[in-house]
């Protein structure tokens, strides 16, 4: 949608188009509601930045970031109106904001051209480079020594499972070893008892055949002496 420049046609050629749309939104009297002149002419309110930054914005510059538009206000060199009353900061009865600039004046828009965009010195962006490095880097610091703790107490866990795996080789191999003992004792033992079985049943046997022969010599000299007793 194609929106009239307002005041002046098309506006100085070397007015940066921020600072001409800026002109002709605050200028509109359509919008009068979310953004105007103030009655001096020579700055500007915007109020319900939300609703400004909802229904206006993306009109003029294809977004709806009130932030982003602060801040391309300040580049340009605006500043926030600030009232203060009897010593003490005035609280507005509704969401009113207030930006200003000696060149940003109602009904003067020749001198627009001499609204300047801020260049930001080599020296200003070399400390800015430095620092964001310097931030880079200490995040980078903080990230290695997350991970190395962390590397660190993984060894820690690792170190007292090999302990305990340890530990338990050492237990098994001692059980394993006093049931070798005791398996060698059960083995003596049985050897023992077979042993003994077998003794005490060589010793009956020998028992036996002594006594088979008493009792036969006995059965045998029985008739003899009757005999010579009848004989007498």
């Amino acid at each position: 949608m194609d929106l009239p420049v307002g005041p002046g046609a098309a506006g100085p050629s070397n007015v940066p188009a921020f600072l001409t749309k800026l002109w002709t939104l605050v200028s509109d009297p359509d919008t009068d509601a979310l953004i105007c002149w103030s009655p001096s002419g020579n700055s500007f309110h915007v109020f319900d930045q939300g609703q400004f930054a909802k229904e206006v914005l993306p009109k003029y510059f294809k977004h709806n970031n009130m932030a982003s538009f602060v801040r391309q206000l300040n580049m340009y060199g605006f500043r926030k109106v600030v009232h203060i009353e009897q010593g003490g900061l005035v609280k507005p009865e509704r969401d009113d904001t207030e930006f200003q600039h000696p060149c940003f004046l109602r009904g003067q828009e020749q001198l627009l051209e001499n609204i300047k965009r801020k260049v930001t010195s080599v020296s200003t962006l070399k400390s800015e480079d430095m620092k964001t490095r310097q931030d880079s880097v200490t995040k980078l610091l903080t990230d290695v020594q997350l991970m190395k703790g962390r590397q660190e107490s993984m060894d820690s866990r690792l170190l007292a499972m090999k302990h305990e795996n340890e530990a338990l080789w050492r237990e098994v191999a001692s059980l394993r070893q006093k049931h070798a003992q005791q398996q060698k004792v059960v083995n003596k033992l049985i050897q023992f008892l077979i042993s003994l079985v077998q003794s005490n049943r060589i010793l009956g046997v020998k028992r036996k055949i002594p006594l088979m022969l008493n009792d036969g010599s006995s059965a045998h000299s029985g008739p003899k002496y009757g005999r010579q007793y009848s004989l007498q």
